[in-house]
């Protein structure tokens, strides 16, 4: 299974917010650190937002923090919310499929099986368990 750039970068940050749970990072100093656009990063963060998932502050001191403790965010729904509208492949898709072999193929259910077997392992794992160590402790 491959995820998008955009789960990717997300956990990146996520895996940030959670090493130093109480700093408040920037989309520009993360961006930079990623070395991606900080409009692709604000895009991120906003799907992160509105989810619940993390805090957006502005201002002086402001930035992106966690909204839950990491130990409560499950690594499956966050792959779940970022690669929303995302198909394993075409036929998998809400939209339907053009495949001209749909309805004979008997693949489609071993794909479906084994995405839900990869979100039900990463949801056995949290955000806790993969964080940053802060940079002063590395």
């Amino acid at each position: 299974m491959r995820l998008t750039s955009f789960t990717d970068y997300g956990f990146r940050t996520l895996m940030h917010l959670a090493g130093e749970p109480g700093r408040a990072f920037s989309t520009a100093e993360l961006a930079d650190e990623f070395g991606l656009s900080r409009n692709h990063l604000a895009k991120i963060t906003q799907k992160l937002a509105a989810s619940g998932i993390v805090e957006t502050r502005r201002g002086g001191g402001g930035g992106a923090v966690l909204a839950q403790p990491a130990d409560q965010i499950r690594l499956g729904a966050v792959v779940r919310l970022l690669e929303e509208g995302q198909p394993l492949v075409e036929c998998l898709s809400v939209k339907g499929s053009a495949c001209t072999i749909d309805g004979q193929c008997r693949l489609k259910a071993r794909l479906r099986a084994a995405e839900a077997a990869f979100l039900a392992d990463l949801d056995r794992s949290t955000l806790a368990d993969i964080a940053l160590a802060p940079a002063s402790a590395a």
